[in-house]
């Protein structure tokens, strides 16, 4: 059986690259992969929007604690963090043969049912937990069909790190809008009655959806033709043990594991910002606004630094200044200060975020682009929901919130050894220069 396998992985057919686009043609490619990601991102139950505001009616309505809170985050985080299962879904299958379109437009009517359904149900923690679930599955389809478009293309037209730009400004952008309108829905539905509140959320929820799915019937051939890698030539259990074999993810699996470890800034940062600094709702809204959205002019910067720079150059750089990140943390005493280290913060991360999502997008091996991003993306999730949990334990047992910095500060510090490890052929080229490398 193994033998079949492994003829039928060296028998994946490796297709010529298209003809170069113009620049009108790549704008459009960044431009609307950029749109797409932004919705997705909208859409999520975990987080932004949506999510922030099930936080707070978790912390303050249901009286939830520190450690709860996590473990909550913890459960709804499962279809998060097995996201490699829904990149070989989007791999291996095509929806009425439409592809992307049809993983789009399916997946964006289930999100719809789902959140209107849990609109209609009373709130409580498992009517919660459930929904969030539920949408998390929904919205890791769109993510595998969304991030998987955008590699391959970016891979077909040699423009990775341009690519990354587009993946993690879509990422901010929204991040930055929902915090600080997700703080303000919040405050705003303690007012309001539970039910009222649920449906308030869920309802937008399913609207962000129905737009996802207009997208995938309505959204521009060049996009969705620019990832096709051409018919299938391998079996679901090929094309896994083709990833498996593909040393090169590996490296950036391992600085995604330790890089987004920071239980610092998890589920107990609020606990912190409200119970240690007496902050608001709305102030810690407006602090992870400012932190993601600090992020966005680094990565717009690197948009045009990765075709002047080799990627092993900014790989260094951006790991010299991300090992230092959450050191402002230490030094906050009010929620004034804590926002000006969220500015800081997010400045000082930007080029290892921009970095890192270059190399997993050029790590990917051909046709298991969907695959490979969302095993990047499940090692995001699965390190920040434990880096939660043991966040929790230190702030209310061992040391309380310095001591999750300072932990946070030492996973850092293992980044840089990591980057020894990074192969050399991945990371010597310029954007533009990665079809040659």
């Amino acid at each position: 059986m193994t033998g079949v396998l492994e003829a039928e992985v060296e028998a994946i057919s490796l297709s010529a690259a298209p003809a170069p686009i113009d620049g009108r043609q790549r704008w459009g490619l960044l431009i609307y992969g950029g749109l797409l990601l932004t919705l997705v991102q909208f859409s999520v139950p975990y987080e932004g929007l949506v999510g922030l505001p099930i936080t707070f009616f978790l912390k303050n309505k249901l009286h939830l604690d520190a450690s709860a809170l996590a473990q909550f985050n913890l459960i709804a985080g499962i279809p998060l963090m097995v996201g490699v299962l829904f990149g070989f879904l989007r791999d291996t299958w095509s929806p009425g043969g439409r592809g992307d379109r049809g993983h789009l437009m399916v997946f964006g009517l289930v999100g719809v049912a789902v959140y209107a359904v849990m609109a209609l149900l009373p709130p409580s923690y498992f009517v919660l937990l459930g929904g969030v679930l539920l949408g998390a599955c929904g919205v890791q389809m769109l993510w595998s069909a969304a991030r998987g478009l955008v590699s391959a293309a970016g891979q077909q037209q040699a423009i990775t790190g341009q690519m990354s730009t587009v993946v993690n400004v879509a990422s901010a952008i929204p991040s930055l809008v929902s915090f600080l309108l997700g703080g303000f829905l919040s405050a705003y539905l303690e007012g309001q009655n539970a039910v009222a509140a649920a449906r308030i959320l869920f309802l937008l929820g399913a609207a962000l959806m129905g737009a996802i799915a207009l997208f995938g019937l309505f959204g521009p051939a060049r996009l969705f033709q620019s990832a096709d890698t051409g018919p299938r030539t391998a079996t679901l259990a090929a094309d896994a043990l083709r990833l498996l074999r593909h040393a090169p993810i590996y490296p950036v699996l391992l600085i995604q594991l330790i890089w987004q470890f920071a239980p610092a800034t998890g589920a107990v940062f609020p606990y912190h910002m409200g119970n240690d600094l007496h902050a608001s709702d709305a102030q810690v809204g407006a602090w992870y606004a400012i932190f993601f959205g600090s992020f966005a002019p680094v990565y717009l910067l690197y948009g045009w630094l990765c075709q002047r720079f080799r990627l092993k150059t900014l790989l260094w750089v951006g790991t010299v200044l991300a090992v230092l990140q959450m050191s402002p943390l230490l030094v906050i005493r009010t929620p004034q200060g804590a926002l000006i280290a969220a500015a800081v913060m997010g400045l000082m991360g930007g080029v290892a975020q921009s970095a890192y999502t270059d190399l997993a997008i050029r790590s990917c091996p051909k046709g298991l682009q969907g695959a490979m991003m969302m095993l990047f993306m499940a090692m995001y999730w699965l390190t920040v929901r434990f880096g939660d949990v043991l966040g929790a334990w230190l702030y209310g047992r061992a040391g309380g919130f310095n001591s999750t910095v300072l932990v946070s500060l030492g996973i850092y510090a293992l980044l840089l050894p990591c980057m020894l490890l990074v192969p050399r052929h991945l990371s010597a080229a310029r954007d533009g220069e990665v079809a040659a490398a």
